[in-house]
């Protein structure tokens, strides 16, 4: 029997009790297969990636006749996520620098803050578009301008792209809206103004530190702007005569994000309204839902048992005491109903797993939102799921609550236009409308402009989605749950200090490089350390604090499992050497500054 399948024999027939040995093995042979086949052997990265995930899903646990499948299915779920983006990205980019929009933008950028500024422009509008927007979106868009810069302004190639992916990447994984940090502050309870505060206080400094370490090492490595794979060469540039106007120029790079940002936004003050919450009218009769929970008290075989055993001890005797009182006073009522509240926006709560309301019949709308839960639901959604049991666990006494308020319409309008599918695709269609005006190309002429456009986008995308692939194989592996077992195990006992943040840095810099999503490393790490995160006073500075060493740790360990470094690497024309040497080496020293000036500031500025 060979290695392989002795290890997929034994990932099959693993015990119940986990052990986190076998999936760290499995991790380090995929990491080998990936590094050996694109390194060593010089082979595609598709075809290296793919074959990791091949392997690494046949390590991993599961049913055997499903184990490539998934492979597949996890391959279609990053394309699907990212394909047609990075289809209309490649077609807009090119329409912008053949059109001359590109060259106009970059003018304006050279007149207002000279040639020597350039890389500030780059990076300052990666900084602040990335708040809103994800990053590949704003790498795709910003992209043209920093090749057209680079033909104008003959500076480093690599100071350019690296200063603006690095502003964009900085603010992605610390200032609220962007999911990560959201979920992370709803998990941690942080006030969502704190976390844009604190977030926006630790990436500008570490932003202004990375211009003066990217223009220093831009000097080291010499790496020219090559053609992106697949497309034709660039044109020359035309004179300021022949470009377009600076809006119909901007109007392409602009309106995506518009769109995008206007649903970020109708979302959050949609959520903030927490309309699933029980406020004091929602409930018939304080005293008698007081009453419930008390003669349940012990028996987690009924919802009002259940709700009860999720409450914090100290209100838990309060029910009790008061229904033994038989009055339950305004102060406990406001107690009983705050503590609710936290439970139902706990994602450790999940009502519908737990046995006792499982046999409940929720209506059809009911189990649509169930289905909904995932990692990425927000406290909002969660709320909303978790009330729903609870009203039908208590029919007479909780009152179904609003959740169509005129906000969460609005949401819905806007997550169509503010798709980024169709925001792209709209944007798309302008900017072949601004080279159409500029050049007048024949209809066969724009034809093969745009068939070149997707064909070099075609080889992104294979890449790109079968890094997903291959981290989605090393989640079904446990890599993951290996890493908390190693570093957290059973343990809540709280840390405070510097060792929770370094805590929280490491966890999810583990966790990105096993599996390559920095979304889920935050999302995950948060969930793991919210038992450790006492109140301010015990930990010596706010929670907050935490949160951006958790978004500096899960920026840290970018490699070819991350589509981020696929994006940077084939977009920007480096090779996957070239990618390693550059884009996970800066994103690395970012990382360390950026945990280096949240210590300093949890020290200086505690907000305790």
């Amino acid at each position: 029997m060979t290695a392989l399948s002795s290890l997929t024999v034994l990932a099959a027939e693993a015990p119940a009790e986990f052990s986190p040995t076998l999936p760290l093995i499995i991790l380090a042979i995929g990491i080998a297969i990936v590094i050996g086949m694109i390194v060593v052997l010089r082979i595609n990265a598709f075809l290296a990636l793919i074959t990791a995930a091949i392997v690494v899903s046949l390590l991993a646990p599961g049913e055997f006749a499903e184990k490539i499948s998934r492979v597949a299915t996890a391959f279609g779920s990053t394309a699907g996520k990212i394909g047609i983006v990075i289809a209309l990205a490649a077609v807009i980019g090119k329409c912008l620098i053949d059109s001359g929009a590109a060259d106009r933008v970059v003018r304006m950028f050279v007149r207002l803050l000279g040639e020597k500024r350039c890389p500030i422009s780059l990076m300052s509008s990666g900084f602040v578009l990335s708040i809103p927007v994800f990053f590949d979106t704003v790498f795709y868009l910003l992209i043209p301008l920093a090749r057209s810069m680079h033909r104008q302004t003959k500076r480093s190639y690599i100071l350019l792209i690296l200063a603006m992916g690095m502003g964009a990447t900085i603010t992605h994984s610390l200032v609220p809206p962007t999911p990560g940090p959201l979920i992370i502050a709803e998990t941690l309870r942080i006030d969502l103004g704190m976390m844009i505060m604190v977030g926006l206080l630790c990436a500008a400094p570490t932003a202004v530190v990375m211009l003066f370490i990217i223009s220093w090492f831009s000097k080291l490595v010499d790496i020219p702007m090559r053609p992106i794979e697949g497309s034709e060469p660039e044109p020359d540039p035309l004179p300021d005569e022949k470009l377009p106007s600076l809006l119909a120029a901007l109007l392409p790079i602009i309106l995506p994000l518009l769109l995008i940002s206007a649903h970020t936004v109708a979302k959050t003050l949609a959520n903030a309204e927490h309309a699933a919450r029980l406020t004091a009218d929602d409930v018939t009769s304080w005293q008698d839902l007081n009453a419930a929970l008390a003669r349940s008290s012990g028996d987690t075989n009924t919802p009002a048992g259940v709700l009860l055993s999720m409450l914090p001890e100290k209100t838990q005797q309060l029910v009790r005491d008061s229904a033994a009182a038989g009055t339950l006073s305004a102060e406990d009522q406001a107690t009983l109903q705050d503590e609710f509240n936290k439970m139902l926006g706990d994602p450790k709560a999940a009502l519908g797993k737990q046995e006792a309301f499982a046999s409940l019949e929720l209506s059809g709308e009911a189990q649509a939102w169930v289905k909904k839960v995932s990692n990425s639901t927000s406290q909002a959604e969660l709320e909303r799921v978790n009330r729903l049991y609870v009203e039908q666990a208590f029919p007479e006494l909780i009152q179904p609550h609003v959740w169509e308020t005129p906000r969460r319409r609005a949401t819905y309008v806007t997550s169509v236009l503010g798709n980024a599918n169709l925001a792209m695709m709209v944007s798309a269609a302008i900017a072949l409308y601004v080279l159409w005006r500029q050049r007048r190309p024949s209809r066969a002429q724009l034809s093969k402009m745009v068939e070149h456009s997707l064909m070099s986008a075609g080889v992104i995308i294979l890449i790109t989605s079968g890094g997903g692939a291959f981290g989605a194989m090393l989640k079904q592996a446990q890599v993951g749950d290996a890493i908390q077992a190693l570093l957290t195990g059973e343990s809540t006992q709280q840390l405070a200090g510097i060792n929770l943040l370094l805590m929280g840095f490491l966890v999810a810099f583990l966790l990105k490089f096993a599996q390559g999503s920095t979304t889920v490393s935050m999302i995950t790490t948060s969930a793991m350390l919210a038992g450790m995160v006492g109140s301010p006073e015990a930990i010596g500075y706010h929670p907050v604090y935490v949160a951006a060493a958790i978004g500096f740790g899960a920026q840290c360990g970018n490699w070819m499992n991350d589509s981020g470094f696929w994006v940077f690497a084939k977009m920007g024309g480096l090779t996957e050497v070239e990618g390693l040497k550059t884009w996970t080496f800066m994103v690395g020293i970012m990382t360390i500054i950026g945990l280096l000036f949240t210590i300093l500031f949890a020290t200086i500025l505690p907000l305790a």
